[in-house]
């Protein structure tokens, strides 16, 4: 990568790669893996927003099958110099040292503020700030729980992988139903933005993805929300290229 390269902050959310709702899980990582190489030459930094995963249990000694093409592609542009940032999300939770040990990668849980190109980016999945059912609150926590993912572990994975997959399928046809279409001033992320910048000062754009949909909200004057959409049914991104951030398509 050269100086004379443009150097582009690249957001990614919600690609659920594995997932059984999903009809050809191999060409949809194909393309997102077409993707990552593509942005190669100008990507300095590269965020991965959460349930990038639809499942991933790391048991101790065994990780799950079917995402090899990925993690190579991931591990490519870290071996390039990409800075790569993983944020847990709700189905990407239990990630714990074999990816940022095998990838070079930095994983968070919970919310990222950070500085880029001199403008404060606060980011967060979306599931731990703009989440408003109490039910559901209550099982972040559990899985989230020490004890309960050490119970969860005795499980065999015969029985855990095909019973999360089944989950998640129901989940995502519930959450189709429910989706937000458009955000409005008494939204949860809108107000957590609010008190956000009321605790810690000015910040030039929250990004979250979670809500499978694209959308920008103005907080303040210079503060944005931007919500991804999501990278396998809108097959959408962000880049943030030093002076504005814009919401792209990812290429067949």
């Amino acid at each position: 990568m050269t100086d004379s390269i443009a150097r582009h902050t690249y957001f990614l959310s919600d690609t659920h790669i594995g997932a059984s709702y999903i009809s050809d899980t191999y060409a949809h990582q194909r393309r997102l893996v077409k993707w990552l190489r593509s942005i190669a030459p100008t990507a300095a930094r590269l965020y991965l927003m959460g349930d990038i995963l639809d499942y991933w249990y790391e048991y101790k000694t065994v990780v799950p099958q079917g995402y090899t093409r990925f993690f190579g592609a991931l591990a490519e542009l870290s071996d390039s110099g990409v800075e790569i940032t993983w944020l847990k999300g709700n189905h990407d939770i239990w990630i714990h040292d074999y990816l940022p040990n095998e990838l070079g990668i930095t994983v968070i849980d919970g919310i990222l503020n950070t500085t880029i190109d001199g403008k404060v980016f606060v980011l967060e999945h979306g599931d731990g700030i703009g989440e408003p059912r109490r039910s559901y609150r209550l099982m972040r926590k559990i899985f989230r729980n020490r004890i309960a993912q050490w119970l969860y572990s005795a499980i065999h994975p015969r029985w855990t992988i095909g019973m999360a997959h089944s989950w998640s399928s129901h989940s995502r046809k519930q959450g189709y139903k429910q989706t937000v279409k458009e955000i409005t001033s008494d939204d949860p992320l809108v107000n957590f933005a609010k008190q956000y910048m009321e605790s810690n000062g000015h910040v030039d754009y929250f990004i979250t993805g979670h809500r499978h949909m694209v959308a920008e909200y103005d907080i303040a004057p210079e503060s944005h929300l931007i919500i991804l959409g999501d990278g396998f049914r809108l097959m959408t991104y962000g880049v943030w290229d030093g002076q504005s951030l814009k919401i792209e398509k990812i290429p067949e």
